[in-house]
């Protein structure tokens, strides 16, 4: 059967949502290990990502239950679903691309403010104190704020500047492709649905 019938649309369809789960999977799995080995402490931060992770896998089975049962009731919600993350993700893909270099370190700084559990993981891993100054009367994990007899650390956000534009380039780049296989995924549910089993009654309505 030549690509575009029934069957081809039925495998490309599948072959994305197993994609999706795989992608979900990973997300779980990274998150769940980063907790596990101490890389992160911050409930939230594992949580959102595992959060991500499994929405995106309930989509995913909902896209391939209706792919392959043929269902026309899981393949619209699974259509109105993605539509709605499409527009979210290339949204936010477009945002991040678009950033200058004012309005990341207004984020980047309003995201130190919101979790402690965040600033010791970023301080720990990156050996740095405090986002614009160091605080040497304070506490700080970083190994540099413990070197004796004087203790001298860079702040956070002189690191956390030079790699901020790279990994946004990153992040967007990477959204936008994602963005572009969700509204493909949308496409081929819409003529999937539309498309009549060729096994099926010819006479039956679907």
């Amino acid at each position: 059967m030549v690509c575009g019938g029934f069957v081809c649309t039925k495998n490309s369809l599948c072959a994305l949502n197993i994609l999706y789960v795989l992608v979900s999977l990973l997300l779980i799995g990274v998150a769940a290990w980063g907790k596990w080995f101490g890389l992160v402490s911050s409930i939230r931060v594992v949580a959102g990502v595992i959060g991500v992770g499994a929405f995106l896998f309930l989509v995913a089975i909902v896209g391939l239950c209706g792919a392959l049962k043929h269902h026309q009731v899981l393949l619209f919600f699974y259509m109105m679903i993605l539509f709605a993350v499409f527009v979210v993700q290339f949204s936010v893909s477009c945002a991040c691309l678009a950033l200058n270099k004012d309005q990341q370190n207004l984020l980047l700084e309003v995201g130190w403010n919101k979790s402690e559990d965040t600033q010791k993981d970023v301080e720990k891993t990156l050996d740095c104190c405090g986002f614009s100054y160091v605080n040497y009367n304070g506490s700080c994990p970083a190994r540099c704020f413990h070197d004796t007899p004087s203790p001298s650390c860079n702040t956070c956000s002189n690191i956390i500047q030079q790699y901020t534009g790279e990994v946004l380039r990153f992040v967007g780049g990477i959204g936008l492709f994602f963005s572009f296989t969700e509204i493909l995924g949308v496409w081929l549910a819409h003529r999937y649905r539309n498309i009549k089993d060729p096994r099926s009654n010819p006479g039956a309505f679907l």
